[in-house]
């Protein structure tokens, strides 16, 4: 599992806000225990069709996956207690809103990973 802070503009509108922090599962890990989200896709900066869940009850933003690779996005406010997510990077902080202050202890990626 890896946890993270993703700048990208499509976070941002996906969490309605500077960033959405999240981290990367096994799709073999991630159990939804009520229900199944209702997806949406999107086309992603590397050209990719992103899905991103949300919970079909509130609305709320629960994961993203591509269909490239075999992992979810479980975002870190879905969580029962989202209390124990620790940070260990920036990513995609070239799109950063300006009024954004990052943790400067956190590793900074311009782009994403890949």
């Amino acid at each position: 599992m890896m946890a993270f802070n993703c700048h990208c503009r499509d976070c941002q509108r996906f969490a309605g806000s500077a960033y959405a922090s999240a981290m990367i599962v096994p799709a073999s890990a991630l159990e939804f225990t009520q229900g199944s989200p209702k997806y949406h896709t999107t086309t992603a900066v590397s050209g990719n069709a992103a899905r991103r869940g949300f919970c079909v009850e509130c609305g709320s933003p629960l994961v993203a996956t591509q269909a490239d690779y075999p992992a979810f996005v479980l975002y870190a406010a879905s969580l029962d207690d989202p209390s124990w997510h620790r940070p260990a990077m920036d990513v995609w902080t070239s799109s950063a809103q300006p009024w954004d202050h990052m943790d400067p202890a956190l590793a900074k990626y311009p782009r994403g990973l890949g």
